[in-house]
């Protein structure tokens, strides 16, 4: 019979396919004590699924590469040290030799007890690592079930299915796209968090919020994923299917339209000209950038060389890393952003830290780089050799005051002393910029732009530090929303002390690509956008559909609404203002 489950849109687009469920966390459990001469043998078993869990991770990562390395590369160092806790280890092994539990009994006690143990914790980052425990117990319960019984459900889904389940870690996500998944239904999870940035930079439609999908949706049942509407339709009928088809006939003729406006200037509808860059890293990436006419490349993170090996990366293979960067882009410009790791992630790249209450305030960025000054010159040289090459600004992270800025460039006149020294070719001049992700930086922006030549706000970062909101928790959805006006009228003040100080300002926020914010951020005055190279075209095509100045008269208007539903209602009616046909007075004007 036809059910239509509601949910809330993660990444847009329509898929038709069979259900494929992912319960690890309800899968029925044997509860039968062992017997003394079946312990160790169940004990082997467990520890085979481990070793399969922490093989399947290892594959994982060497398969990466560029936006998926990115995304996911984090969170598969953070499952794989879970994998190796001793204090896991040593729990599940007394579960099964001392309390005789049988593997998958273990395992499901050793969830519930470490998840309830970071649910109690008063720190909300820590709280926030119960969701990697729960992931990385379920990936070693889905390698338990295929060791005993290979027809049991997996996890891994096949060409022509679709993925239901609570919810989906990014590196699982990546996975499966390998092998064939058009779509994920979820439970849980939230539009604006690591999986959902990951299934559109896939172009992999997904709803998150379904709350009765795993109750309703089986395996094998059809099911069309309709994440336009927002809305996943079981056994679809056949009005529905019409539907369907007519989507992917409108999509390909929409995609042959957008192609046209490859090679075309992006200016709003006014004739304002508006800079689109490139959040690009993989040679993929700088391709497409170049392909669909990008201004250059808005964000380069340097964080994959140094999490490819367990030592920080050489001199000469980052110079080759970044040369090639600069070459792809023919002469555009290219922003590198200097390494933009957290004490949390330090020890995967060789740099050895103690551990940290909270990393997302603590050791990370900019000051991590201060931190390690030899590994920081060592990639500022890297840098400086490249920068003959090719225009190359270079961007630092998680910048708060202006003294890192200081000395972040006495560093650089340190480098390029040092290299003129060895008689190496350097560009006369290469542009320091700070990235705005921190409060205090947006607050204090006029003095960092004392010393610094542009600006980029990071409103993923910016957003979760202002809202003290974690993106990744679905129970936030009302509070992490980048309508919310405090988060606004930073990015306002950002973006107009820039302009008084004659510098350039890009936001390189996921909200930079999504056409539903362009408007917003026009009428807010930005006019340097960076953003997923696939994202490029669609947001060309909206700005050539909005007038400008319409917009920019509304700035007061949004800036004094109080709530972000208010936010929403009113970009309603100055978006239909905007895109409304020209009056007379306009276009004598």
């Amino acid at each position: 019979m036809r059910q239509v489950l509601g949910g809330t849109v993660a990444a847009r687009g329509m898929a038709l396919g069979r259900a494929r469920l992912a319960q690890p966390s309800r899968y029925a459990v044997d509860t039968r004590p062992l017997a003394d001469d079946e312990v160790e043998a169940e004990w082997q078993m467990l520890e085979r699924a481990l070793e399969t869990a922490r093989q399947e991770l290892r594959e994982l990562r060497e398969k990466l590469t560029g936006t998926l390395a990115r995304e996911v590369n984090e969170f598969i160092d953070a499952h794989s040290l879970l994998l190796d806790d001793a204090e896991l280890l040593r729990g599940l092994e007394d579960m099964v030799r001392v309390g005789r539990y049988r593997p998958g009994a273990a395992l499901k006690k050793q969830r519930e007890r470490l998840s309830a143990a970071f649910a109690a914790m008063d720190d909300p980052y820590l709280r926030s690592r119960k969701e990697d425990v729960e992931q990385v117990i379920n990936r070693v319960i889905a390698a338990l079930q295929r060791q005993t019984s290979p027809e049991e459900r997996k996890l891994a889904a096949r060409v022509g299915e679709i993925l239901v389940a609570d919810s989906i870690a990014p590196a699982d996500m990546a996975q499966l796209a390998g092998s064939g998944l058009l779509g994920v239904v979820a439970n849980a999870g939230s539009a604006y968090s690591h999986s959902a940035i990951l299934a559109r930079s896939l172009g992999l439609p997904m709803l998150v919020g379904a709350r009765d999908a795993l109750s309703s949706i089986h395996d094998d049942d059809l099911i069309m994923l309709d994440a336009e509407r927002g809305e996943a339709v079981v056994h679809p009928a056949a009005q529905d299917l019409t539907r369907y088809r007519s989507w992917q006939r409108g999509l390909a003729a929409e995609g042959r339209r957008l192609a046209t406006l490859a090679n075309q200037a992006t200016r709003t509808r006014d004739g304002v000209s508006i800079r689109l860059l490139a959040n690009a890293e993989s040679p993929a990436d700088i391709a497409m950038a170049r392909a669909r006419g990008s201004d250059g490349i808005g964000l380069h993170r340097t964080e994959f060389l140094f999490l490819k090996h367990k030592r920080p990366p050489a001199e000469d293979e980052q110079f080759n890393a970044y040369r090639d960067l600069v070459l792809g882009m023919g002469g555009a410009p290219v922003t590198i952003r200097t390494l933009d790791l957290g004490a949390d992630k330090a020890d995967a790249a060789g740099l050895a830290m103690r551990g940290e209450d909270n990393p997302a305030l603590g050791l990370r960025g900019v000051r991590l780089s201060l931190h390690y000054p030899a590994v920081f010159s060592t990639q500022i040289r890297a840098i400086l050799r490249a920068g003959c090459y090719g225009p190359v600004r270079v961007l630092v992270p998680m910048v708060s005051q202006p003294d890192e800025l200081l000395a972040v460039r006495a560093l650089f006149n340190l480098a390029r002393e040092e290299l003129r020294q060895e008689n190496v070719d350097l560009p006369e001049r290469m542009p320091l910029g700070a990235m705005i992700e921190v409060p205090a930086a947006a607050i204090n922006v006029r003095a960092l732009l004392e010393h610094a030549d542009f600006l980029a706000i990071g409103t993923n970062d910016l957003a979760q530090y202002v809202l003290a909101a974690d993106r990744n928790n679905d129970a936030l959805g009302d509070i992490y929303n980048p309508l919310q006006p405090a988060l606004l009228h930073l990015i306002a003040h950002v973006i107009s002390c820039a302009r008084r100080a004659g510098k350039p300002v890009s936001l390189c926020g996921e909200i930079a690509g999504d056409v539903g914010f362009t408007a917003l951020l026009l009428a807010l005055g930005l006019e340097e956008f960076s953003m997923h190279p696939a994202q490029i075209l669609q947001v060309r095509d909206r700005m050539a559909t909005l007038d400008h100045a319409r917009l920019r008269r509304h700035a007061r208007r949004l800036l004094r609404a109080p709530t972000h539903e208010a936010v929403a209602q009113l970009l309603d009616e100055i978006v239909a203002d905007a895109s409304a046909p020209p009056q007379p007075a306009d276009e004598a004007g």
